[in-house]
C-alpha cells in the first residue's frame, strides 16, 4: 500500500531523524497540536477496540495433548474461545489447522484489503470506509455466536472481523501524520498504545464475561462494546485531505525501485514476523514450564500493560533523538532480550519481567513506520 502522505518537499535527513535544528517547514505544515490531540484519541480508541480487541486472541495454541486440560476459566480473548471451543466440542469437525487459521485470517485480512481500501478512501472518504468496517467487525463477533460449524467461524471470527479491521485501521492510519511533524512519533505512540490497553482489558475482561454468562454473549458483548467505541473515534476522527491534498495509491510500483524502500520492508518484514511469533506463542511458553493458568492469563496482560506503557515513551524518544536509530536500537534490543530472558525463563518472575520490558518495545514498527516513509516522496 503506498502511503497516504502529504504532497509536500521531501524531509531532509533532520526530520526524518527527529532533530530539527534547521528543519524545513512547509507552508501547509501540520498543526503539531489543536484538533490533532482529539484525532490522537480517536486513533487510540480505534487501536483499542480493534487490535487490541485481537491481539490478544492468538497468544495460546492449547490444542493436541493439552486440550484435555482444559477448565471452564478460560484464557484470553481468542484464546478464551479457543479453549471453550475444544472443551464443549463446538466443532467436533475442526482441526487444530481450522482454529489456527481462524486467528491468523485476522491479521492477514486487515493487511490484505490495505489496497482495495485505500482506492476506495479516496473516492469515499475516510468516514464511510469506517463505517463500513465498524459494520463488518460487529457483525463478524455477533455472527459468530450463532456459528454452528466450523467454515462458519472462518467466515465470521476469521475474515469478516479481519475485514472489519482493515476498514477500520487502514483509513486512519495516515491521519497523525497530517496532524503532527515534531510530535509526530509521540502521537503514534499514544495511538498505538490503545492496543495495549485493549489488549489487557480483554485479556480479562472477557474471561468474567464467560464466566458470568456463556462464550456466545462474550462474543456479542464484544461486538457491541467494539461498535459504540468505534463510532465514537469516528465521529471526532478528520483528517486534513483537502488541505494537503494527499496522493493515495492502492499500490505504486515505482517505491520498490528505490533500496531504501526495499530495506525499509525488509525490516518491517522481521521484524513484525518476531512481533507476531511472540505474541502468539508466550501464554502456551508460560504454561510449559510450569504456570498456572490463572499466571499464563496474567503474563499476556502485563505484556498489554508493557505495551500501553513503552509506546507514548518510545514516542517522545524517537522525536528527540533519531527515528530510524531508536528503530533499529529497540529491534535489537528486543531480539537480545528474548537470548537474554525469554530462553532461560523458568520461573513465574522472570517471565513477567520479560513480558512486560518486551511488551514495551516489541512492535516498535507500528510507532516509526508511519514516519519514516517521509523520505520517500
Amino acid at each position: 500500500m503506498a502511503p497516504h502522505l502529504p504532497d509536500q518537499p521531501a524531509a531532509t535527513m533532520h526530520e526524518l531523524n527527529g532533530s530539527h535544528n534547521h528543519e524545513i517547514v512547509p507552508e501547509d505544515s501540520p498543526p503539531d497540536g489543536g484538533y490533532g490531540w482529539v484525532c490522537v484519541g480517536a486513533c487510540f480508541t480505534l487501536n483499542c477496540f480493534t487490535w487490541g480487541a485481537v491481539s490478544v486472541c492468538y497468544s495460546v495454541s492449547l490444542c493436541g495433548p493439552q486440550a484435555s486440560q482444559f477448565t471452564d476459566t478460560a484464557l484470553q480473548s481468542y484464546g478464551i474461545y479457543l479453549s471453550h471451543y475444544l472443551a464443549d466440542h463446538n466443532f467436533p469437525e475442526a482441526t487444530t489447522w481450522d482454529y489456527a487459521f481462524i486467528g491468523g485470517f485476522n491479521f492477514a485480512i486487515a493487511m490484505l484489503v490495505a489496497p482495495i481500501v485505500t482506492v476506495l478512501t479516496r473516492r469515499f472518504g475516510i468516514h464511510a470506509m469506517m463505517c463500513i468496517g465498524v459494520a463488518m467487525q460487529c457483525g463478524g463477533y455477533i455472527a459468530a455466536s450463532f456459528a454452528t460449524r466450523i467454515w462458519q467461524l472462518h467466515l465470521t471470527q476469521g475474515v469478516l472481523i479481519g475485514c472489519g479491521i482493515g476498514f477500520l485501521y487502514i483509513p486512519a492510519l495516515p491521519v497523525l501524520s497530517q496532524w503532527f511533524v515534531r510530535r509526530r512519533s509521540l502521537a503514534n505512540g499514544i495511538s498505538a498504545a490503545g492496543s495495549g490497553v485493549g489488549g489487557a482489558s480483554f485479556t480479562w475482561g472477557t474471561e468474567a464475561i464467560i464466566q458470568r454468562w456463556n462464550i456466545n454473549w462474550a462474543l456479542r458483548i464484544t461486538g457491541l462494546i467494539a461498535l459504540v467505541a468505534n463510532l465514537v473515534a469516528i465521529a471526532v476522527i478528520r483528517d486534513r485531505n483537502k488541505a494537503i491534498r494527499p496522493t493515495q495509491l492502492g499500490f505504486d510500483t515505482k517505491l520498490l525501485r528505490r533500496y531504501e524502500v526495499l530495506l525499509l520492508l525488509a525490516w518491517a518484514f522481521i521484524s513484525m514476523l518476531g512481533y507476531v511469533v511472540l505474541l502468539f506463542s508466550l501464554t502456551d511458553f508460560a504454561l510449559s514450564i510450569g504456570l498456572s493458568r490463572s499466571q499464563a492469563t496474567d503474563i499476556i496482560g502485563l505484556l498489554n500493560v508493557g505495551t500501553a506503557i513503552g509506546r507514548p515513551i518510545i514516542g517522545i524518544l524517537s522525536d528527540r533523538w533519531s527515528r530510524i536509530d531508536t528503530a533499529g536500537a529497540l529491534t535489537l534490543l528486543c531480539g537480545l532480550s528474548c537470548f537474554a530472558f525469554w530462553l532461560p525463563a523458568t520461573s513465574y518472575g522472570l517471565t513477567v519481567f520479560f513480558a512486560i520490558l518486551c511488551g514495551a518495545i516489541v512492535g516498535v514498527f507500528w510507532m516509526v513506520s508511519t514516519v519514516l516513509p517521509i523520505r520517500f516522496l
